[in-house]
């Protein structure tokens, strides 16, 4: 037998490897290179290439003379290698990967897979498994090679007692390129094998035989031994070539009389040695497929140069191996196909919106959401790129931006406002009913990326932040309550620095040098040795020494000691609740403190500097190293400490590994929504995460939109999402949504004082068109900052029912007129995304334009300079004063080489100006600087707006708690009635009561 296989195979045939145990290994066998891997081509098979003069066999005479098998084993690879060569043209590092689970050591297919793969440049990965694998073992193994994005086909080479239904249906099918499952088969049977994967084997025997010159139609062909998806594909192939077929296995009563009519004869198992060759007949086209392609195993039990008409199972293994390798390409080229932009086939929910308005929660709670699974495969998302907490919300995983890193991305859409009343003007609303609209009526790709909200004014003044109305993300209260932990995650890592900071103090300042650095690097079973991060300390410190025990006095103390200066600590502690009595506060009063007491203050979580890295990181290890490079004091030296100086880098990395995942809902209408950081708009930049942004712009596709929002006005959400966040992410906007109310219109023309808690004055809730005109001021103003960007501005005005047609129409020609590429009315918060169908149309024609985004400023201007430049062209002042202390720190800054970071501006929300009195466009007032502070992990400067200065270390911010706007802090308070009355959980059904 040996002597008639072709070099190739006969090279192939040679030992592996010494004779031993099975192995089990998930690592891949041999890479398209050739390197690597076992049994690599430069082992001691040395490379192998197919080749046509190595194809020949011997045969009798007056055997059936087939095309050189190398001729036709060459054709498929090669054109499989071509196939792939195109695919790579547009997709450079797409290689596919095809996974075997071989259950036995018989390692013949094992090789002839590897050569095939490496001649047409596929990856090939192995999982071998001891010969007694169970049937759930097997199955354990192709369910984790189902879910592995990386293959993109899967093949079994086990017992033919293995094969039971159960096995070959856990494989995906389409990943199953052996064409076993049920689902390819019936497709087949069916008709469309276009759409499906067909036995390699069952191909390699109708192509033998045309290519043989046998001609088919009409022919009777009887298959023996056969069984199983084998049996299947080859009678329906030879039914679709004209064949009759017929079926028998080897001990059936009538097989003699049906060889005697058969014109080609199919072995599909080892021949029985009491079964006679002379029931063959003569002239009788004999086709051996008695090696079985999956099992490996192969039957020699009879002389097969006897047979007339012979077609070798060799030729038919080695084919079919080239027709696995063709249908893997195929496979690959319809993953790539799949990542590329298409329509998702989302299952969108249905609205019956009533009439009056439900409140926010009875709405959420009447609309049951998908499973959160099912919402991710519809969107596109692979079953291992999510992590799933309960059934409505989840987190996912950044590997998803390594798969389609190819993939171009959707529009990118900034919904921001005029400056908004004290009520907010809906901006989150406008948000979702836009996405609502596009995806859910226009069966237009969308998503939107939301921030998450603080608990603090979920229980104080201000309530839930999902949107509202029929324009919410749900369920609200998951939303709204801990959703994934993120926040809490923040304020550990946040605590943990701050704890670091202090510890650090007091050790230092009790303990002498050798001491301190004794316990700093320990001696360990006999040993010393620096930790990672104490050896980046050393390089930073210009100590090239790796030997703990080498260090001199000079160097032990340069090392040891940090010298922070209680009076510069900038970094505080945080809590996710609004207590004003934790806005100043004694810590270390303690004996066992000794004496290292200071004064200090806790800020609300999401004004932690962490929640800031957060939501500008593009990656894990740029986290890790923002985190690191975090300015937390000086030291007495007036040089910067950061957390990386301290050693807790890696710790505060490890605390934020999940919480760096973006979180996947959904809205009222069932379409995604990413909600993922949520820093304050004024003293950080007010927007949600680069990655939920970058990961929504790549599952949205060329043709879909990634709606996003700005906190507050657009002179602050606006300008620090283009000036900050796109500097960040490298993203370019293509259309703002401005949002405006007739409400906040009045307000800006004149109108009574707006409050929370307040009813409003008959100015806001009947028509007045003068008060509408006079503010639209406001708006324009607003329109023009935009326009200093380069990005089109599309108005939403987001209409309330006591709105006129009047006013809605004024509104709408004057934000035109003002130069708007268009202006509509939004009625979402009552009828869900058709209300918001006007806008998505605007939208999508608004994005078709040209955009010429540019920056308001070069980064590399003086700081100084940088913030006149925002103050004169986006709020209208006339000139910046700054404060000696801001004068001070701004040439420390520079000093220290923060000069070239951008602008972050700490400023009221309710005003352009810094007063938040002052309505409309207010001119000629000078902006005044209090202070200058730097987040330099997050990577800003930001300049502290108002005439009075903050107590030492209280960084200003302005937060809608029911508080008088002049008192700022970071710590909001809670309200004389904070919302936490109405708050209340249904102890039977345990649904929550009371957020709206």
């Amino acid at each position: 037998m040996s002597a008639r296989l072709p070099l190739f195979l006969r090279q192939l045939r040679r030992p592996l490897r010494p004779p031993g145990p099975p192995r089990r290994s998930r690592a891949p066998c041999r890479a398209s290179s050739g390197s690597g891997g076992c049994g690599g081509g430069k082992g001691p098979l040395g490379p192998r290439r197919l080749q046509d003069s190595q194809a020949g066999s011997s045969r009798g005479p007056g055997s059936l003379a087939p095309p050189a098998r190398g001729s036709i084993v060459r054709e498929v690879i090669q054109n499989s290698k071509e196939v792939l060569g195109l695919l790579q043209e547009k997709n450079p590092t797409f290689k596919p990967v095809l996974a075997i689970i071989q259950a036995g050591g018989d390692n013949l297919m094992q090789e002839i897979n590897q050569n095939l793969a490496e001649e047409a440049g596929l990856n090939i990965t192995h999982i071998c498994l001891p010969p007694d694998s169970g049937e759930d073992e097997i199955i354990d193994e192709i369910l984790k090679i189902n879910e592995d994005s990386r293959v993109h086909g899967l093949a079994l080479q086990i017992s033919e007692s293995s094969f039971s239904n159960k096995v070959l249906n856990a494989l995906k099918p389409e990943k199953d390129v052996d064409g076993v499952t049920d689902i390819n088969l019936g497709k087949l049977v069916r008709g469309d094998a276009h759409e499906c994967f067909i036995s390699p084997v069952a191909r390699a025997v109708t192509e033998l035989l045309e290519k043989s010159g046998v001609n088919l139609d009409g022919k009777k062909i009887l298959v023996i031994g056969a069984h199983g998806s084998f049996e299947a594909a080859i009678q329906c192939l030879f039914q679709r070539k004209g064949s009759m077929t017929m079926s028998s296995q080897w001990k059936a009563p009538q097989l003699q009389s049906k060889l005697q009519e058969a014109d080609i004869v199919v072995i599909g198992s080892p021949k029985p040695k009491e079964i006679p060759l002379s029931w063959i007949q003569p002239g009788t086209t004999v086709l051996n497929c008695s090696h079985d392609f999956l099992t490996g195993k192969h039957g020699y039990g009879s002389p097969e140069t006897q047979f007339s008409g012979l077609i070798a199972e060799e030729d038919v293994s080695l084919l079919a191996a080239a027709l696995r390798i063709q249908n893997m390409v195929s496979s690959g080229k319809r993953w790539l196909r799949e990542q590329q932009y298409s329509r998702w086939r989302l299952h969108c929910l249905k609205l019956q919106p009533l009439s009056p308005v439900p409140s926010d929660i009875e709405i959420s709670r009447a609309q049951t959401p998908k499973a959160v699974d099912v919402l991710a495969k519809e969107i596109g998302l692979l079953a291992d790129e999510i992590e799933i907490y309960g059934r409505s919300k989840a987190k996912v995983r950044l590997s998803l931006l390594e798969r389609l890193k190819d993939q171009a991305d959707g529009k990118y859409i900034l919904v921001a406002g005029i400056t908004p009343t004290p009520l907010g003007e809906g901006k989150s609303t406008v948000t979702i009913g836009l996405v609502q609209a596009l995806t859910a009526h226009l069966n237009i790709n969308s998503f939107a990326c939301l921030r998450q909200p603080s608990q603090g004014p979920t229980f104080g003044v201000k309530g839930g932040a999902a949107g509202g109305g029929y324009a919410q993300v749900i369920p609200m209260e998951e939303f709204n309550l801990h959703l994934t932990g993120d926040i809490h995650a923040i304020t550990a890592a946040n605590n943990l620095l701050a704890a670091a900071i202090d510890t650090r103090i007091l050790h230092e300042n009790t303990q002498t040098d050798k001491a301190l650095y004794n316990r700093l690097v320990p001696l360990v079973n006999g040993a010393r040795e620096f930790s990672k991060i104490q050896l980046a300390r050393l390089k930073k410190l210009g100590i090239n020494k790796t030997d703990p025990n080498s260090l001199t006095e000079e160097e032990i103390n340069k090392f040891a000691r940090l010298c922070i200066d209680p009076s510069t600590i900038t970094w505080q502690r945080v809590l996710d609740t609004n207590d004003r009595f934790l806005r100043k506060i004694t810590i270390g009063q303690a004996n066992t403190e000794k004496g290292c007491s200071r004064q200090a203050q806790f800020d609300i979580a999401v004004a932690s500097e962490i929640m800031a890295v957060l939501a500008l990181t593009d990656s894990l290890a740029d986290m890790k190293e923002r985190l690191g490079r975090m300015v937390v004091a000086s030291d007495k030296n007036g040089q910067p400490v950061t957390a990386e100086d301290l050693g807790v880098t890696g710790a505060l990395t490890v605390l934020m590994k999940d919480a760096i995942k973006p979180n996947l809902m959904q809205t009222l209408e069932g379409t995604p929504v990413f909600v993922h950081a949520g820093p304050f708009a004024n003293i950080a930049h007010g927007n949600s995460s680069v990655l939920a942004d970058k990961i929504a712009l790549k599952l949205v596709g060329e043709e879909g939109f990634v709606v996003t929002e700005a906190g507050f006005g657009a002179d602050i959400g606006m300008e620090k999402f283009f000036n900050i966040k796109c500097r960040a992410s490298g993203l370019v906007p293509d259309v703002v949504v401005l949002v405006a109310t007739v409400r906040a219109l009045k307000m800006h023309g004149g109108g009574p004082s707006v409050a929370a808690g307040v009813p409003l004055k008959k100015e806001y809730t009947e028509e007045n068109i003068q008060l509408v005109a006079d503010g639209c001021c406001n708006l324009q103003k607003q329109i023009q900052i935009a326009q200093l960007f380069g990005v089109p501005v599309v108005v939403a005005l987001n209409v309330f029912k006591t709105d006129t047609r009047a006013e809605i129409d004024l509104v709408c020609e004057l934000a035109k007129r003002a130069g708007a590429y268009d202006a509509v009315p939004c009625y979402h918060w009552s009828i869900g995304g058709k209300g918001s169908v006007d806008l998505a149309w605007a939208v999508r024609e608004a994005a078709s334009q040209r955009s010429r985004f540019q920056f308001l400023y070069n980064v590399q201007l003086p700081i100084i300079e940088k913030i006149r430049t925002i103050a004169q062209a986006v709020y209208g002042a006339k000139d910046i004063e700054l404060s000696p202390e801001a004068q001070s720190k701004i040439d420390r800054y520079t000093q220290q080489g923060f000069g070239n970071l951008p602008i972050c501006m700490a400023k009221t929300h309710l005003s352009l100006s810094h007063q938040p009195d002052k309505k409309g466009v207010p001119r000629d007032f000078i902006l005044p600087i209090s202070d200058v502070r730097a987040s330099i992990g997050a990577g800003f400067i930001y300049p502290l707006v108002g005439t009075c200065s903050p107590a030492p270390g209280v960084v200003p911010l302005v937060f809608p708690s029911g508080e008088h706007p002049s008192q700022m802090s970071t710590m909001p308070g809670l309200p004389t009635r904070p919302c936490f009355y109405d708050i209340d959980l249904d102890t039977e059904t345990e649904q929550v009561r009371g957020l709206f």
